[in-house]
Order: structure tokens, then sequence, then C-alpha cells
């Protein structure tokens, strides 16, 4: 080695020398559906360090907590520790520099792996931190994950419990912060997000900076997905606690359905099990409110990613089923239109698109599509590339529809507020709901006044990292029980035998 000057040396070989030098070059991929500029999660908190998907977590688990209007203390006072559960995950872990991803950088950029980054890159993470930092939750746990349906999936985990009758609450969710460039570059070879150049055709330019506002195109002539960031957190209670504490009602499940797709082609490509899941959806609502509400009342919040194929095989799925069905102009949106694909927790922001209508009265048209493309199926469809108002209480039920890479297709049916509050007095009677309205005028006042501090800017997430942790000899333990300090209701330990036909 010769040194020529402070900055520069020669090094000459007599060996093959494999050299690394630092490169750049532009993304062909410069749309993304991002948080809010200026909106940072992880200074809310003593986030120490924590991958983006993490604080997006204990951001959203701790906004669906205080929204409530009932203090989750209330709630575990009631409900045994055991009877509560938490499921939650990412599709793809946490893959920035604070998880998977600072861990496979470290050696190629000359730095350390931090002991963190290993752990905290877990998809199942999402529902860790809920139960250790946000709930201090003792109860299930898990992480289902399913590529683009895994809210759905967890969806279905959550209320497989309450139906089982062994679980009172459940909190179902996702994060996914997956706005990296070695992810979208991942995504970009694929041939799944929507570049830059073909933007600009699609709009018949050669130059210039494209739409990027309109990037994301269901059903139109189109060239690709957008990917986004999110995090998405809901809270269901059996009939009987929402009942007696007076919950807000947004809505209901009435079954989330899953299909793998059979013998495939190829991993990414389509198949058949998007056609079950949505037909079972169908049946399901058809059962509850009746041939006419399912042909004349209820609409699709359709997957809807914005690339050439799925605009193809979804509207053929819908189209089919409709025709089917007995269905004629059935409304069909897609609100990544408005957020772009954030994989795992895509199916999560249709839920709460669609809980916003019945909220709101306008279901979110594809205001990015201006025309169907040609080789859409739509003879029994009514694309809404406009928003459209309607009245509340006529929308009866909604689909939520996903379709997953590997042949993870999910599709849920949601019942409105106003056919579950029917269905809750026909159960309970008029003196229960009458009693109930009573009581969630207290709780509808504390969300408004939770909603009013978070537009002023006056909240917090929960974050109680090393606080009220109880250690084993703490706990008081006899044949039938186990008493947690700080829960009123004990742990049974006397369930029922299973199997006592058998024995």
């Amino acid at each position: 080695m010769t040194n020529l000057d402070d900055s520069s040396v020669i090094v000459t070989s007599s060996l093959p020398l494999d050299v690394l030098f630092p490169d750049y070059r532009a993304s062909r991929v410069n749309s993304a559906g991002q948080l809010p500029t200026g909106f940072d999660p992880g200074s809310l908190y003593q986030s120490r360090n924590h991958p983006r998907g993490l604080q997006l977590t204990v951001y959203a688990a701790s906004d669906a907590i205080n929204s409530l209007g009932i203090d989750w203390d209330t709630v575990r006072q009631k409900v045994p520790g055991d009877q509560i559960s938490v499921y939650a995950s990412s599709a793809m872990g946490q893959l920035d520099t604070n998880g998977a991803g600072g861990m496979l950088q470290a050696s190629l950029l000359g730095k350390r792996v931090s002991s963190k980054n290993c752990p905290l890159s877990l998809a199942e993470m999402t529902a860790d931190f809920v139960n250790a930092y946000v709930l201090g939750s003792v109860g299930a746990t898990g992480a289902n994950v399913g590529a683009c349906a895994t809210f759905l999936y967890n969806l279905r985990q959550g209320i497989q419990d309450i139906r089982s009758g062994r679980f009172r609450a459940v909190m179902v969710g996702a994060s996914e912060a997956p706005i990296t460039p070695e992810v979208i570059e991942g995504y970009r070879t694929m041939g799944a997000l929507a570049e830059d150049d073909a933007l600009l055709k699609l709009d018949g330019r050669s130059e210039g900076p494209p739409d990027h506002t309109r990037a994301c195109r269901p059903f139109a002539d189109n060239c690709g997905f957008t990917l986004a960031e999110a995090s998405q957190f809901v809270i269901l209670f059996d009939d009987e606690l929402a009942l007696e504490l007076g919950a807000n009602i947004y809505g209901s499940v009435a079954d989330v359905f899953v299909n793998a797709d059979g013998f495939k082609k190829s991993i990414p490509g389509p198949g058949i099990g998007n056609y079950l899941t949505v037909g079972k959806a169908m049946g399901v609502v058809r059962a509850i409110i009746g041939d006419n509400a399912l042909a004349n009342n209820t609409y699709m919040q359709a997957h809807g990613t914005g690339t050439p194929q799925n605009r193809v095989t979804e509207s053929h799925i819908f189209n089919a089923l409709a025709k089917n069905f007995g269905i004629s102009q059935w409304p069909v949106t897609a609100i990544k239109a408005f957020l772009g694909h954030s994989l795992a927790c895509a199916s999560g922001d249709q839920i709460i698109a669609s809980l916003g209508v019945w909220h709101d009265g306008i279901i979110p048209g594809i205001k990015t599509t201006s025309a169907i493309a040609d080789d859409v199926h739509q003879s029994q469809l009514d694309f809404l590339l406009d928003h459209r108002q309607i009245n509340p209480s006529d929308m009866q039920a909604t689909f939520i529809n996903s379709k997953g890479f590997g042949g993870n297709n999910a599709t849920a049916a949601i019942l409105s507020p106003f056919v579950t509050e029917t269905m809750l007095a026909k159960r309970h009677g008029q003196s229960a709901m009458r009693a109930f309205k009573t009581r969630q005028e207290t709780v509808a006042e504390a969300t408004r006044a939770y909603d009013e501090a978070c537009t002023r800017g006056e909240t917090r997430p929960i974050y109680r990292f090393g606080e009220d942790v109880v250690e084993g000899n703490a706990l008081t333990m006899t044949p039938t029980t186990i008493s947690i300090p700080g829960q009123k209701q004990p742990i049974s330990l006397t369930p029922n035998n299973p199997y006592k036909d058998m024995v």
C-alpha cells in the first residue's frame, strides 16, 4: 500500500481481491403509504430502539384501549385473566434496522449486531408487546400469519375463542412497517409494485414526476400495488359483557372463512380458495338477514391491490358469486386506493373503513380509478368510482375480502351495528337493552372526550415497561384457583373434562 495524500492510497495485490464500494441509485418505485408527516409514535413513549412496526403496535393497541371509553381495569375486574386473549402479528416480521434488517446488514456495514435485533424481529412480537407492555395479559395469545390475509386469520381465532364460551374479551390486530429499500426492491423485482415509468405510461406521459397520489388504481388499467405501513387493532366482547359494560357497538363479526387454493402453478398466483371464502361468507349473511337483504343491503370491500392480475381474478370471483346468489349491481369498493397495501394490516384497514361507513353514511369510492379496465368482470357488479352517500341503517352487512400470497384466502362477514343490536335485543330482551343504552351514554361521552384529546395532541400510548410485575411467589394458590395480585377474578383450575363420556 502506498500513501498518496491524507485521503488516498494505492493498494496493490498479487492475488485476486474482492473490493466493495458504496453504490447509490434512484429507486424506480417512489410511492408508498406512510404515516402522516410529523407523526412519530416512537417519540411518544420510551421506545428504546424498538423496530417501527412495534412502535406502531404500542400506539395502535393503546388507541384501541383508550377508545373504548371503558377503563381496562374495569374489564379486568369483571373477567378472569385467562378469559382474555390477544391475537396479533405482522406478516413479514420487523425488517428495519432495529429488527431483522439491522441484524442481517451489520456485518456488511462493519457494525455489530444488537442484542435486540434478533428477538424484536419476530412476527409474534406484535402480540407479545401488547401482552407485556399494554394490557399486562396472562390470557391466551398467538400470532397467526397468512400473508396479506393475516389480520383476518387473527380475527378468526378471536371469534372462535368467544364462541367457545371460554373467553369473553379478545384483542385482535396487526402491525406492518415494510417501507424499507430492501423490501421495496424485493416486491419490485417480482413485478408487484407500481413503478414511476409505468405510471407515466398509464397517463400517456413520457417525462415529469408521476401522480403518486394515484399510484394504486384498483380495477383500472394499472401496473402494481403501493406498499404501505399501518397498525390496526379491534376489541371483541361477548354479547353479555358488551351489554354489562355499555360498550360502543360498531358492528359484529358474523364469521370469517379461510381456504387455501389447492394445487398451484406458482406461490404468488391466485387460485380457487377465494371463491370458497367469498361464497361461504355470502351464505352466512344470507342465513342471518335473508336473500333480499344480501342482494340489496350489502357491499364488498375488495382486496383491490391495483395489480393487473388482481383486477381480473378478484372481479371474476365477485361477479360469478353475485350471479350465483342472484345479485345484480353489487356495490364494490377498495380502500387501498387511499391507503396502499399494508400487507398484514390490509384487511384491518378494510374493516375500520367499513365501520366508518356506518358511522358517517358514506362508502368511500375508488377515486384513483377513472374507468374500469376492459378485462374486469362486471356484469353483476357496481364498482364505486365515487363516494356514495347512504342511509347507514340500510346497509346491513359488508364483506371484507383478502387474497394473500401462497393461497392464503380469507373473507369476513361484518354485520352492521343496527343488525347487531336487533339481534342482541332478541336474545336478551328489551329491558336489558334499555339498561345497556343508559350505561352506553357514559361510555360514549368518554370516547368522545378521548377523541377530542387526540385531536389536541394530549394523549400518550400505554407503555407499562417493568410496572406491576408479578413474581411466582406472589401468587395465591388453592387446589381449585390461582389468584393474581391486582386482579379480582381468580384463575380457575377446574376446567370441564372434555372426555367425561370416555372415562
